[in-house]
């Protein structure tokens, strides 16, 4: 129902599914803000901020991957306990306001247990991101209609794309006019008033029937995705692709910040210009979805990822920004179609009944993967503290990118490949 028919026919309400759809676009506003502002470079500045070194950096990066080995005891938690609306409220809600508690750290902690006690509350969080996540996607499978969840989910990271390249320019600002503890405080403040806001939208989600599971105990329920030897396929060769990525791509800003010396607004603009292209790249990657099967699109997006991390290589000819910024918007384009294409492969290319088991299965096999590199990164840039700077700088980030390279076109084409050939 377009706005002139709302208006000429105010009684007529709005469908379930069309309401479902809105509470779910407008719940994420205040829960990517909060991921902005508390993630990303921020993230890292503000470890910086609490003394933490480049292996610790690094393990609380892979934190929130490794958590999700949870998710397959949630699976099957969820076959007993099927209100996933009131399972969501409780674990996300805990994962947001944990988070931006360790915003009062240095008011409460003396300062060498700082980076112990961000650990420990960031870990607490994330679990419960964890567990809340795979009951969000569960639910969220379940509201929108199979046939638009590609268009769908492009239009709203689109949208939510922008509200993210905002707070990452707001946030970027702060930090730059009140630097150290006052812009950090700054941020968590923002974030407090965001927890209440997402908390309070949690309420308004649907709360569909739970289809359960067709095994009735929890070891068939495990073996179901783990005997589909397709699905098994792909997921450990995404597992090792995603460890190789974690060796560099999430201690970018940890180069740009400490490596580089470069300013939290300089960092700031070239992750919002990254987030803008991967709202863009989201709407993209949504409509072509509906040419191309998720596998497919999933396939194109790894040479892209690791043409990003090739890029860094050019630092030793062209001018180090204009090189950031390459690398970002590439990188940009590559997540948003990996992102994206395994969510909607995790949710629509397997069985409703089995679905929760299979995304757990999913998340646990790759959040090990992906846990494992971030710490092997960080080791690896403290192993090289006295190697010449464009090794640290662009050595390190070029030769991980030639290796994804060739698990992308290579590798990635004999596993997904032979599934492609069937369609």
């Amino acid at each position: 129902m377009n706005v002139l028919d709302r208006w000429r026919n105010p009684r007529k309400k709005m469908s379930s599914n069309r309401k479902s759809l809105l509470v779910a676009t407008l719940e994420g506003f205040p829960a990517v803000i909060i991921f902005q502002l508390l993630g990303g470079p921020f993230l890292t500045g503000y470890l910086l901020y609490l003394g933490a070194t480049s292996t610790e950096i690094g393990f609380v990066l892979a934190v929130t991957t490794v958590v999700n080995i949870i998710q397959i005891g949630m699976a099957v938690i969820m076959q007993k306990f099927r209100n996933r609306k009131r399972m969501l409220l409780i674990f996300a809600s805990s994962h947001r306001i944990l988070w931006t508690a360790v915003g009062i750290i240095p008011f409460v902690f003396p300062q060498d247990m700082w980076v112990f006690m961000y650990i420990v509350l960031y870990t607490a969080a994330h679990l419960g991101n964890a567990a809340g996540g795979i009951v969000w996607t569960s639910l969220i499978s379940d509201a929108v209609p199979g046939p638009i969840r590609g268009r769908y989910f492009g239009l709203r990271n689109t949208i939510l794309g922008g509200v993210s390249s905002l707070a990452l320019f707001v946030g970027g600002q702060i930090l730059d006019r009140y630097p150290g503890g006052q812009g950090f405080t700054i941020l968590f403040m923002i974030c407090a008033v965001c927890v209440i806001l997402n908390i309070s939208a949690f309420f308004l989600y649907p709360n569909p029937p739970f289809e359960p599971s067709t095994e009735s105990n929890p070891v068939g329920m495990i073996g179901k995705p783990l005997r589909d030897r397709a699905f098994l396929k792909a997921i450990l060769f995404l597992a090792v692709f995603l460890f190789v990525q974690g060796v560099t791509v999430p201690l970018f800003s940890y180069v740009m910040l400490k490596l580089m010396k470069i300013n939290y607004e300089t960092v700031s603009l070239i992750t919002v210009v990254h987030t803008l292209v991967m709202m863009a790249s989201y709407y993209v990657w949504g409509n072509l979805n509906a040419r191309f099967s998720a596998q497919t699109l999933l396939l194109w997006s790894l040479p892209i990822i690791a043409l990003a991390c090739l890029l860094w290589g050019a630092i030793a000819f062209i001018p180090a920004i204009a090189v950031l910024y390459a690398v970002h918007i590439v990188l940009g384009v590559g997540l948003g179609g990996f992102n994206q294409m395994v969510f909607t492969f995790t949710i629509g290319d397997t069985p409703k009944s089995e679905r929760p088991m299979y995304i757990a299965t999913y998340s646990a096999i790759t959040g090990f993967a992906a846990f494992l590199g971030p710490i092997f990164g960080g080791k690896v840039y403290a192993l090289l503290i006295d190697a010449p700077l464009w090794v640290q700088i662009y050595g390190v980030s070029t030769i991980v990118g030639a290796v994804l390279l060739v698990l992308g076109v290579l590798v990635g084409r004999l596993v997904l490949g032979k599934e492609l050939r069937r369609e």
